[in-house]
């Protein structure tokens, strides 16, 4: 069964008390460029005090007001969305005896770094469809500058209580670390995810838990060392022509963009690239534009301090009316709707 959750922002630390000694927040260590190691931010959570405890473990924010977050609980999982609401310096950090995905639907830094115990740390700018796993036990610490207001998800998997849905022994597995990782059968599976949960029907709850257990079968499959052949798409855009569209059309959300101006990016003309680009994002440029101008309406929405005009406007739309029109068409629900719904 799922339940939902809002996590309170103005909670230091992890939204759980289990018994494990805590610092307040202003002892705890900051980390990033000027710090020896980000992996120093472990808390002393042992596996018998998670299993005791009355709530899941979470990346720790810091600080913690400039996010907004949503938890729901699967079986044996939480899945968690996290919109940044600022573009001043973010922390995270985790550690704890479950597995954590992040999986990054939109992020461009202007400075930062990503680490997960065990490998180099990584300044990639470009997180946008980017996965990082850290196996049970492992740190996880990340900053960042966001270019560009941050829509994460985190999948926290305990291994022991997902057991019952294998017909192997998935605690017993050593699962290796992996940072900023590509994988597209792991992405879609979190994305249609995260689209089912947001859509709490009864035959979605069905949904979600199912796709909680690919999920699962898909970390599985990419740490067993048995990498799917991604799907080749004919005629579609290559990878980095992909990543070069995308991050335009972020950038340019607000401003109607030309067909003729994107297939300049990548130097096709307009026909050919309309072809392609929906060979490669499954839409119409267009339909595209549209769907993440509406993804970034509900990360401002998610502030309640930003009237639902002014977030029109900062989107481009002229009409308080013509914003609701296209995000109802969208979401199915009005702008204050979602908000309400999210609050």
């Amino acid at each position: 069964m799922l339940t939902d959750t809002l996590f309170q922002n103005d909670v230091p630390g992890f939204p759980f008390d289990n018994g494990a000694p805590q610092l307040p927040m202003d002892q705890r260590p900051r980390f990033g460029r000027n710090h020896d190691r980000m992996a120093d931010r472990k808390l002393p959570l042992s596996l018998g005090q998670f299993r005791e405890g009355t709530a899941h473990p979470a990346v720790e924010v810091f600080p913690p007001n400039s996010v907004k977050r949503r938890t729901r609980a699967l079986h044996g999982m939480t899945a968690e969305f996290i919109q940044s609401t600022t573009h001043e310096r973010i922390d995270y950090s985790f550690h704890a005896p479950v597995h954590l995905l992040a999986v990054c639907e939109q992020g461009v830094r202007r400075e930062g770094e990503t680490y997960v115990e065990g490998l180099p740390r990584s300044t990639l700018r470009h997180l946008t469809r980017k996965l990082t796993f850290a196996p049970a036990g492992h740190a996880y610490c990340e900053w960042q500058e966001p270019r560009t207001l941050t829509s994460l998800m985190y999948f926290y998997v305990d291994p022991e209580m997902l057991q019952v849905r294998f017909d192997f022994d998935i605690s017993a597995m050593s699962f290796p670390p992996r940072l900023l990782f590509e994988d597209t059968t792991l992405w879609d599976t979190a994305l249609k995810l995260k689209r089912s949960i947001e859509n709490p029907t009864l035959d979605n709850r069905l949904y979600s838990e199912a796709l909680g257990v690919v999920l699962v079968h898909e970390l599985v499959r990419i740490n067993r060392g048995t990498p799917r052949a991604e799907p080749r798409t004919r005629g579609g855009l290559a990878a980095w022509h992909q990543r070069i569209v995308a991050a335009y059309i972020e950038e340019h959300l607000a401003e109607p963009i030309a067909l003729a101006t994107l297939a300049r990016l990548v130097d096709l003309s307009p026909y050919h690239f309309c072809r392609a680009f929906k060979q490669s994002f499954g839409m119409p440029p267009h339909r595209y534009h549209t769907s993440r101008r509406m993804e970034r309406a509900k990360m401002l929405l998610a502030n309640d301090a930003v009237s639902v005009t002014d977030i029109g406007l900062t989107l481009g739309f002229s009409e308080t009316s013509s914003f609701t029109a296209a995000f109802r068409n969208a979401t199915g629900l009005t702008p204050t709707g979602y908000r309400r719904s999210v609050g």
